[in-house]
Parts: structure tokens; C-alpha cells; sequence
């Protein structure tokens, strides 16, 4: 009995002597962090209740005692941008850290645009990838996790500042790369990233509840998220959908997959297989309304030359999943219908003459198929084999009809869930500016994001505490098919709303609806992106009066008889029809609101717009299109005009 009392007794001050050593920090604060110039500093932390606690740093020492709910904070005074420094943070314990720097910090969050990364257009920046080493920019990258937090989170889940080199870089946000690259050239000081980004999500999860007492139905979601039986409930359903759908896609019942031998072996036998363009969508090919597995074969031929050397082979887009095949040795597999596939090429896949080429393309709904206008070809050194062209193909299964809806209940999708998790625990770092990238999950509600983005806006800057803090908004590229006749578009409305917030002090938008792609909502220029964001960052965030920073933009419209003269502001050097003598994408229309293409003709800052069918002109638009493909009203900077209407 004795000896079990010492035992209880040893255990009991090893857990004091521990809990003595536990003054902890915000994962923000650590090593290699850059802290925000000419503004106080917040450090914060844990600690025991009632623990003394200092901070020393640039030879100054900030001393506070932890509250009785172990939170301690100090306030350090303003700093000019410098560094690096280090800073030792004193308790039961110590804490030491190292490679600091003052500097700009930037809060770049929104869904998958912003988290896209730098290595998924590495060979489309080859050159700034190989020479961007630069310890002044370094970038936070917070991670995601798929949670349902109704509650708000004290700190990150995780995450470390990241100085730039060639390898680091890949996991920059390429947006916030070139944005900070650009920035770091014109400022001369340290700029620090946190990428908070999370793709397919709703600008709903990034506000915090209490925003949304004018918004019930949102309201009514966060309730149900405290609902654990509701939850449980959805949670449920999402599993038997699951299940449900694995059942109809499992591939025991694609031929293809099951037959010996397989029809990716080199040594089966494709007599009989139809040819097929690539790339292209099977539906338009021959298929008709077929979700299921789809097999494609082609035989090429292959130099020595190319022969035992690495490379890689561009399979363009998916729709929607896929499995890569080279002489029956399976090199890849892609799982989204919007990753661009790329796939390495190991030295000993191919061999000299005669090779297979196998894909086996399984789409669950919609037009299956390889996407057109992507690289399809296999690159080795300077060498190219094209895979475009003709290809064989053998339908290896059909699914069966959806017996029930899909998964519908996503938890990161849900109102508040990542403004819980991811913006949140940031308030208590001090930044300069906030950019946001977001609003394609949202085009179908734009009239809803015309009062949500400005909610997000001021609940940031209520979050951060300061109501002039800066906001930079992209506004949507174009996206998907052109049209040929004037449209109604959801994707015009979106940036419409996007650009509405442009009334709210300090907020700037960079327009970019001549930078998407018709065929990827992910498009791969973003250094454009980054480098108009830096511009409007230096006239909103850095006061400079002389630049220009933007397109022309829309200011006024007054009818004169048959005709609509267009004011602008942001117009630079002049009005300019980019690359032609015609401006294009003006629209016009009577008290009917039926739009018929226009005639526009520069006039010094104006634009004059008629149509010899609109007699009696009321209305005008400028590249209202999901794709306005051809709009080319630019100021002689190179600056897009942002597109507007006149009927709303």
C-alpha cells in the first residue's frame, strides 16, 4: 500500500513538473512568421491561469499574466519593415523563435481558384517557378479538413510559414504567388501570404453566424448544423447515396475490367472496336445519353530517340474519371472532372516501334469524354507524340438509372463551417488587406451574393477589428460555350454582384473576364490575375493616386434620339478596341428589354453605341455572357473594361 501511495504521489508531481512547461502559442506565431509593419502586434497564447508571461523582442522586453482562463496576450508597438529578427517568448517554459520578418500580410482566401497551386501550371510557368527564390515572401497555408464546426475555433488545425524557393512555390497559391511577387517588386518589403481556400465552397461558409440575422433561411442551416440528430441524420443519407452509387459504378460489372484478358493487356484482341475522335465528348461522338465505362485504345509509334528517357504525357481534361494505360502497365489515375491530367512517363514505359495506348473513361453523369482544346500528347525532352486524332473505342459498361439523389449534404459547405475554422483564429494576427477569389458556387443565386459579399466584408473587417482594412475582389473570368446572340447569364449577374461591393470603402476588383478558359473553370493564367490584383492593391491598400489600376469602367448612360452614349471612368490613356477596329459584345434594346448586337464607335472617353433595328433605345449591355469571348473594350494600359448593364 506504501509503495502504491509513493506511485500516486511521483505520478502527481511529474504531471505538475509538466504542466508547469505549457506556455503554447497560436500555430500563426512560429517560426519564420511575418508580422504586420506600422501597425501594434498582437502575440498571444495559453498558459496557466495567473502564469507570468514576457515577450522579448528587438531588444525590448512585454510582460503580462495569463488570465484565469489561461489566455495571455502582449501588445507590440508599431515596426518599420525589416529582418529577420527573432523573439523569445518566457514562461514556466521557453519558447524561441527565429527567421521573423515585419512586413505586409496579405489574407487570400475563397474556393478553388484561390487554392489552386503553382505546380498544377508548373510547365506553364517553368521560368518563374526556376527562378522565384525569395525569402522576403513567404506564405501561410492553412489546412482543410472535412469537419461541421458549428463553433468557433481558437486556433488553426494546423500549418507553417513557408519561405519561397523552387520547391516550396508548388504548394503556393499561384494567385497569391504572382500577386505577392508583384507586390514584393514594387514595395520593397516582406509580404506575408495566409492562403485560407477551400475548393467548391459557398461564400456562406466563410461568414460568421452572426451575420446572418437578415438572411433566415441561411439561419435556419446553421440551426440545423446544431442538430446533431439532423446532422446524423444527413450524414446517413450521404452514406446509403454513397453506397448507392458505388454499387452502380462498381466495376465487377464492366466487361472491359473483367475479361482475360483485360482489355487494357497488350495481348487482347481489339478487332471489332469503332474509331472515335479525341478529344471530344463520346455523347457527341456516337454514345448517346451513356453514363457508364467507356474504353479507348490507340497504337502509336515511338522513336528510339524517346525511348528510355522520362517524360510526361498531357491527357487534357476528363469527364469524369479515368485510368492511364501504357503497353497494360497502368501509369495513372485521374478522379476529377476538373484536374488536368498530366501524368509521368517512367524512362522504361515506352519501347521502340509498336506501343498501346489504353484510357478507360468511367462518367457517372453528363457528357463523358476528353475535353477539347487541351494538350493531348506525350512530351519526352523536346520530342512530341500527339494523341489527338483518331482512337478506338468499346463501351465496357452502363450504369443503371439513379435510384436516388446523390450526395447532397457536404459538411465544408455548410453556412459559418469555414469561417469557424479558417478565419476565426487569423483575427488576432494583424494584416493589411484581404483578397477574395470565390463565386462560382454561387452564379446561381446572384442576387442573394449582392447582399452577401458585402456581409462578408464587413464581418472580416469586424473580425479584425478595423472598418478600413482592405478588400480586393476577382472578379469571375469568362466560362464556358460563347454565345453568338445576346443572352441572359448567370455568370454575368455573379460578377455584377461582385462588382456592386466596389460602393463599400477601400474595396477594389480586378476584372479577369479575358483570362478564363471556355473549357476549364479552373484557367490556367494567373499571373495576370495576380499581377491587376497588385495594382488595384497599390492604388486601395497603398494610396498610390498615380497608377492605373483598372479597366474602364461603366459611370453613366444617357439616350440621345436613336442612340446610347456610355461614360467611363478608369480610362487611362484612352478608349482602345483591342486587337481590332470594331468594338464588339455591346448589346442594345428598347422598353421590350430584347437585346440586338449594337454598332460602337470610340469617342474620345465615351462610347457611342446604336442598332438601325432599335429605333427608340432604353438599354445597353456589355458583355453579358457567361463567355463573353471577343468583348475588346480596353483603356491603352491593356486593362479590360468590367462588363455592365444599364436595365437593372
Amino acid at each position: 500500500m506504501k509503495n502504491v501511495f509513493l506511485i500516486i504521489v511521483c505520478f502527481f508531481l511529474i504531471t505538475i513538473n509538466a504542466a508547469k512547461a505549457d506556455v503554447k502559442l497560436p500555430k500563426l506565431v512560429s517560426n519564420g512568421m511575418v508580422l504586420q509593419r506600422d501597425k501594434p502586434v498582437k502575440i498571444w497564447g495559453r498558459a496557466l491561469p495567473s502564469e507570468k508571461v514576457s515577450v522579448s523582442f528587438l531588444k525590448k522586453i512585454y510582460k503580462t499574466t495569463a488570465t484565469a482562463d489561461g489566455k495571455w496576450q502582449v501588445i507590440l508597438p508599431a515596426q518599420h519593415a525589416g529582418g529577420p529578427y527573432g523573439m523569445l517568448i518566457t514562461g514556466n517554459n521557453k519558447i524561441e523563435l527565429t527567421n521573423i520578418l515585419v512586413g505586409d500580410v496579405w489574407f487570400c482566401s475563397g474556393q478553388s481558384n484561390m487554392q489552386f497551386v503553382m505546380s498544377d501550371a508548373q510547365e506553364k510557368y517553368t521560368d518563374d517557378i526556376a527562378n522565384c527564390a525569395n525569402p522576403q515572401i513567404r506564405q501561410f497555408s492553412i489546412p482543410d479538413r472535412l469537419a461541421n464546426e458549428t463553433t468557433v475555433h481558437d486556433d488553426l488545425i494546423g500549418g507553417n510559414w513557408a519561405e519561397l524557393d523552387s520547391k516550396s512555390v508548388l504548394k503556393f497559391s499561384a494567385v497569391a504567388y504572382f500577386f505577392a511577387r508583384e507586390l514584393f517588386n514594387r514595395e520593397h518589403i516582406p509580404i506575408g501570404i495566409i492562403n485560407a481556400s477551400w475548393g467548391g465552397t459557398p461564400i456562406e461558409s466563410w461568414i460568421d453566424e452572426k451575420k446572418y440575422i437578415s438572411f433566415p433561411a441561411i439561419l435556419e442551416q446553421v440551426n440545423h448544423l446544431k442538430d446533431t440528430a439532423y446532422v446524423a441524420q444527413m450524414l446517413m443519407n450521404n452514406t446509403a447515396a454513397s453506397k448507392a452509387a458505388a454499387e452502380r459504378t462498381d466495376r465487377k460489372w464492366d466487361e472491359g475490367s473483367n475479361s482475360n484478358p483485360k482489355w487494357s493487356d497488350t495481348v487482347y484482341d481489339a478487332a471489332g472496336w469503332k474509331d472515335i475522335m479525341v478529344p471530344g465528348y463520346w455523347n457527341d461522338r456516337g454514345i448517346r445519353d451513356l453514363n457508364g465505362v467507356v474504353w479507348y485504345r490507340k497504337v502509336i509509334d515511338v522513336p528510339q530517340s524517346i525511348v528510355g528517357k522520362p517524360g510526361i504525357v498531357h491527357l487534357g481534361r476528363i469527364f469524369e474519371t479515368d485510368e492511364f494505360y501504357i503497353n497494360g502497365r497502368l501509369l495513372g489515375r485521374g478522379y476529377s472532372l476538373y484536374q488536368n491530367r498530366r501524368y509521368a512517363l517512367p524512362p522504361d514505359a515506352l519501347k521502340p516501334g509498336r506501343n498501346i495506348v489504353v484510357v478507360r473513361v468511367s462518367c457517372a453523369w453528363g457528357k463523358g469524354g476528353f475535353v477539347p482544346d487541351k494538350p493531348y500528347d506525350i512530351v519526352v525532352g523536346q520530342e512530341k507524340i500527339d494523341l489527338s486524332g483518331k482512337w478506338q473505342y468499346k463501351v465496357g459498361q452502363a450504369f443503371k438509372p439513379m435510384a436516388q439523389p446523390y450526395v447532397s449534404y457536404i459538411p465544408f459547405y455548410q453556412p459559418t463551417v469555414l469561417y469557424n475554422m479558417m478565419v476565426a483564429p487569423v483575427a488576432n494576427f494583424k494584416i493589411k488587406g484581404m483578397v477574395w477569389y470565390q463565386g462560382e458556387s454561387n452564379t446561381a443565386r446572384a442576387k442573394e451574393y449582392q447582399k452577401l459579399l458585402p456581409t462578408l466584408i464587413n464581418d472580416w473587417r469586424e473580425n479584425w477589428n478595423d472598418p478600413q482594412l482592405p478588400f480586393l475582389c476577382v472578379q469571375l473570368p469568362n466560362y464556358g460555350d460563347a454565345d453568338y446572340l445576346p443572352v441572359e447569364s448567370q455568370w454575368a449577374e455573379l460578377r455584377e454582384a461582385e462588382a456592386m461591393s466596389l460602393g463599400m470603402k477601400a474595396t477594389g476588383m480586378a476584372v479577369t473576364m479575358d483570362l478564363g478558359e471556355w473549357n476549364d473553370i479552373h484557367p490556367l493564367d494567373k499571373k495576370d490575375v495576380g499581377m491587376r490584383l497588385a495594382l488595384v492593391a497599390e492604388k486601395i491598400a497603398y494610396g498610390n493616386n498615380k497608377i492605373v489600376f483598372s479597366g474602364p469602367t461603366f459611370r453613366s448612360a444617357a439616350i440621345d434620339g436613336d442612340k446610347i452614349i456610355i461614360s467611363f471612368t478608369n480610362t487611362g490613356g484612352g478608349l482602345v478596341a483591342k486587337g481590332e477596329t470594331q468594338l464588339r459584345y455591346f448589346a442594345i434594346a428598347g422598353a421590350d428589354k430584347k437585346f440586338v448586337w449594337a454598332r460602337a464607335v470610340i469617342d474620345d472617353d465615351k462610347v457611342i453605341v446604336s442598332s438601325d433595328d432599335i429605333k427608340q433605345p432604353r438599354y445597353v449591355r456589355y458583355a453579358w455572357a457567361d463567355n463573353p469571348e471577343g468583348a475588346n473594350l480596353y483603356n491603352k494600359e491593356g486593362l479590360p473594361a468590367a462588363p455592365f448593364r444599364t436595365d437593372n
